[in-house]
């Protein structure tokens, strides 16, 4: 093979040039496509799975973490959740051509602001398969091409799955390079795709917060990010245990490899001694270590729970860590002023809940925290572009410039303006 940089240097301008006919497609040719996608995915269903159980079993042998190799896992029903996402897809408005803004200026110029596609999306991911098909659907809808760079961990599912795309989009008349994969495991790859600004029009990192982080402020292309989940739920001093105890362990242990699962337990102090014993032994009951301040050791040590196997006192590091695993930091503060404080300052800007049923404590939550996604009385497992209604989604984003929260479509286009006239020219 020849050098890193040329590869990838070529995959991407081939990519590139696989764009501009979809920029000019029709809606009805690519929703066909994308249908034809989904179709695709479960057409190749056992080949995704024979290479996906290649992966895991090097991943197990290697000692990755359970939390890692949930999100690494395909199974049947996770296949078919991925191609019935494309479906949803398709079936969404047309993101492309709309006409955001319609006016007649002074001089007479008709002037329209029209959604059009941003062209090369490169997607740099770890772990998670499924956002192969996710990324190189949404891109595909939206009129763009895509290069993909998967993680090592899933080389072989994340190759299977794009061959398996790229054969569908080919097979509906567009160039297969229109969903391009990174083949290589040499790191090496994801600088040079970085550094290809003018041949890549947006970069989106997904995964861990070194991944993210070296792609901030590293890459030469414009990025999206998308950060990580140390998402927290407040207990206010107005909370309802029988709404509480069923959301804590919904958004903590249903699926703990995520970004939108709960990472950081609050706990206000009027309510510390009633609640904190039914927190502790819920969370017990569902295998969860727990990383508590004082008050939240003693009523774990008081429940019977053992230091060391069952907790540990929290460090100052624990009230920002995102674990991916059934561990959770537990704190007791002293109002709602401390927990939004908290919130502010050790959040990631993902996904915060508070559990009141104090409407104004309510409104005020939802106010003043800083996040893309924030609810009162719910699970912050909801924080999801299928969820949300969005299909697909690519990311969720934690920044505020461009695209914010679950991102998905609309996130992938941009605009331009057209104007017309009857021979003005400019005084």
């Amino acid at each position: 093979m020849e050098d890193i940089a040329t590869y990838v240097e070529g995959l991407a301008a081939a990519a590139k040039a696989a764009s501009r006919p979809l920029g000019f497609a029709s809606n009805e040719q690519r929703v066909a496509t994308v249908r034809a996608m989904a179709t695709a995915l479960r057409d190749a269903e056992p080949t995704i799975l024979e290479q996906n159980g290649l992966d895991m079993d090097a991943a197990a042998k290697a000692g990755t973490s359970a939390g890692l190799l949930d999100r690494l896992k395909l199974t049947h029903e996770r296949i078919e959740g991925m191609a019935a996402g494309l479906e949803k897809l398709a079936e969404l408005p047309d993101p492309v051509g709309r006409v955001l803004e319609h006016r007649t200026i002074d001089c007479g110029l008709d002037l329209q602001k029209v959604s059009v596609p941003l062209g090369l999306v490169a997607m740099v991911y770890e772990a998670r398969p499924n956002v192969t098909a996710d990324a190189a659907g949404i891109c595909i809808r939206t009129g763009n091409a895509c290069i993909l760079r998967g993680g090592s961990m899933a080389r072989r599912s994340c190759v299977a799955i794009a061959h398996a795309l790229a054969d569908a989009v080919e097979a509906c008349g567009f160039s297969r390079e229109a969903v391009s994969i990174i083949e290589t495991t040499d790191r090496a790859a994801t600088g040079a795709l970085m550094g290809l600004r003018g041949i890549v029009d947006v970069l989106i990192p997904r995964g861990g917060a070194g991944l993210i982080q070296r792609c901030v402020r590293e890459s030469l292309v414009p990025v999206i990010e998308t950060g990580t989940g140390n998402c927290h739920i407040y207990l206010h001093e107005g909370v309802d245990m029988q709404k509480a105890l069923p959301i804590i362990v919904n958004a903590k242990t249903q699926r703990v490899g995520v970004c939108n699962a709960a990472e950081s337990l609050l706990v206000d102090d009027a309510v510390a001694d009633a609640v904190l014993p039914q927190v502790v032994k819920t969370l017990h009951e569902h295998g969860v270590f727990i990383h508590g301040d004082a008050m939240t050791c003693a009523a774990a040590a008081a429940a019977g729970l053992a230091e060391g196997a069952d907790y540990v006192p929290a460090t100052e590091q624990d009230w920002g860590r995102e674990y991916l695993a059934l561990e959770m930091s537990v704190k007791v503060v002293a109002d709602e002023d401390e927990a939004i404080s908290h919130i502010n300052r050790y959040g990631t800007g993902h996904s915060e809940a508070i559990v009141t049923e104090d409407v104004q404590a309510g409104e005020r939550f939802l106010r003043e925290v800083d996040a893309s996604s924030v609810y009162v009385n719910a699970s912050t497992r909801f924080t999801d572009g299928g969820e949300f209604g969005l299909g697909a989604e690519i990311g969720i984003s934690t920044q505020k410039l461009h695209a914010r929260g679950p991102f998905a479509a609309e996130a992938l286009t941009t605009y331009k303006y057209e104007i017309r006239g009857c021979g003005q020219t400019r005084p």
